[in-house]
């Protein structure tokens, strides 16, 4: 599907996921709250249909639990842009790190 053929929407939730810097992420309620329009499920929805073309690991849920299904590919590119992680303790399940969204979240505010 060309970007021409995108629903608006789906447009700008895109542009957003394109404006986060390396190494920093935003809920996807962040992304519907910068777009004044939407939630985090509608924000959801658009990155699951066409979130393969923006950096989609860096719209992330607001707990910081990498995505089901997509954990070792985004894992890879965490550390390859030095997002802060919360190294996951022995009991959790699948001993999977979490984003540390303390220092992770990004405002919005000045680009890097």
């Amino acid at each position: 599907m060309s970007v021409e053929e995108l629903p608006e929407y789906a447009e700008r939730v895109l542009e957003v996921a394109e404006l986060i810097p390396p190494g920093r992420v935003m809920t996807y309620g962040d992304v519907a709250e910068w777009l004044g329009e939407g939630g985090p499920r509608q924000v959801g929805r658009v990155m699951a249909l066409y979130g393969g073309a923006v950096p989609w690991w860096r719209v992330v849920r607001a707990d910081g639990t990498l995505l089901p299904g997509h954990e070792l590919s985004a894992l890879g590119h965490y550390r390859e842009e030095d997002t802060p992680l919360r190294e996951a303790g022995r009991s959790a399940e699948g001993h999977m790190p979490r984003l540390d969204m303390r220092l992770a979240r990004w405002d919005g505010g000045a680009h890097i």
